[in-house]
């Protein structure tokens, strides 16, 4: 009797070690999450004089910044208007360079009366704002959220400076560096109340948020991604805020937002492809989420605590972002990444040592990650397109 014990248990535990293998082999190994796209090939443009006035700013050999209202772009040169022939003042500040301007606005009819200007995409200044607090936006379209297995919109501070539409990044060595592309607003004033969003003059750009996903793996709470803790840590710091050529003024911002198109490639390849009208808040409730979590220092930054924003409103200097669709590379772990994180943790003594479950199951899913080569690499080129909104390239470096 005891004997046929021993071999049904002999036998039961061959055939868990094969099941356990053929799990480890089968697991799906993911390059990235699908997305779907659009059938149309994206148009680049300048939106329509009778919508929206698009703006673009640079340093002239003075030193001194130039508004130009941009009439057209095509490869790597803008061409404009300098809005000082339209009367405007000279200033830093876009939305008080745009309300300054004493002739009337430039028609289709009246184009040819004023001289243009050329200039590089590459010498064009960020159209983010100057300031280096953002708020930042989670899983706010429908399919992302689903593939981060999120159940709301939630916020977090970004730390960092806005930098402009032809830049780099560095992949930093040992770190899971991933994509997402973003439309982001800025306003004419501080917002303190959905009083001052709907009587604020809004600026849309294209912007892009790239992400370390270690600090979202070992500090993200995936049961509550509104924690406070891991994203603002991911998402923040030199160069991880790249915005958009064209700072964008509507004359109707949620029918402009609505039709916007914002898409993602990493080389040739198409990874994300969205429009404005698929977010599940508006900027306008999204303003007034983020002004209604600003009492508490909850958000975990560098082994501080931070409020969302200062003063308690969305500062003139600030963005407020969209977040972004589906089509991220990160994944969760697989079942091999999971087997191979259990067989690390009994190796080094399973309850007895120091390291846990857990935490034995992220170090070798991180480790999985850099050997498969799946996020953005050295010599990588990630480029965000948009319909309106002009593009984005940045290039990553070592």
């Amino acid at each position: 009797m005891i004997r046929n014990v021993g071999k049904y248990l002999g036998i039961l535990t061959i055939l868990l070690s094969l099941a356990g293998l053929l799990a480890w082999a089968t697991s799906p190994d993911l390059k990235f999450n699908p997305a779907s796209f659009e059938d149309e090939p994206l148009i680049e443009r300048i939106a329509p004089l009778h919508e929206a006035v698009t703006l673009a700013q640079y340093q002239n050999e003075s030193g001194e910044t130039v508004t130009i209202q941009v009439l057209g772009f095509s490869g790597e040169t803008v061409t404009g208007v300098k809005l000082t022939e339209l009367g405007a003042v000279a200033a830093k500040d876009p939305f008080a360079v745009w309300a300054s301007i004493t002739a009337n606005p430039i028609t289709t009819e009246t184009i040819g009366s004023y001289p243009l200007v050329g200039v590089a995409m590459s010498l064009l200044l960020p159209s983010g704002p100057s300031g280096a607090r953002h708020i930042g936006v989670g899983t706010n379209f429908p399919e992302h959220a689903e593939e981060a297995n999120s159940q709301s919109v939630f916020n977090f501070p970004k730390f960092g400076l806005a930098t402009p539409a032809r830049t780099e990044v560095r992949a930093d060595k040992g770190i899971l560096l991933d994509y997402e592309v973003e439309l982001c607003m800025r306003f004419d004033r501080d917002i303190k109340s959905s009083t001052d969003f709907d009587e604020a003059v809004k600026g849309v750009f294209l912007c892009g948020d790239f992400t370390n996903r270690n600090a979202i793996v070992n500090l993200v709470d995936p049961d509550n991604l509104d924690s406070g803790y891991g994203f603002s840590d991911a998402k923040s710091g030199l160069n991880s805020f790249p915005t958009g050529p064209f700072l964008v003024i509507p004359q109707n911002w949620q029918r402009f937002v609505s039709d916007v198109r914002m898409t993602t490639k990493v080389g040739d390849e198409p990874r994300q492809d969205a429009r404005g009208h698929e977010m599940t808040l508006d900027f306008r409730h999204l303003a007034g989420k983020a002004l209604s979590d600003m009492s508490q220092s909850r958000f975990y930054y560098q082994d501080k605590f931070f409020l969302l924003a200062e003063n308690n409103r969305i500062n003139s200097s600030s963005t407020l972002m969209s977040g972004t669709s589906e089509g991220v590379i990160f994944t969760p772990p697989s079942r091999r990444d999971i087997i191979e994180g259990m067989l690390r943790y009994i190796a080094k003594g399973g309850p007895l040592s120091e390291i846990s479950l857990i935490d034995a199951v992220k170090e070798k899913f991180i480790e999985n990650e850099l050997q498969s080569g799946h996020f953005l690499q050295p010599g990588d080129v990630v480029r965000h397109g948009s319909n309106y909104l002009g593009n984005i390239e940045i290039k990553v470096t070592h």
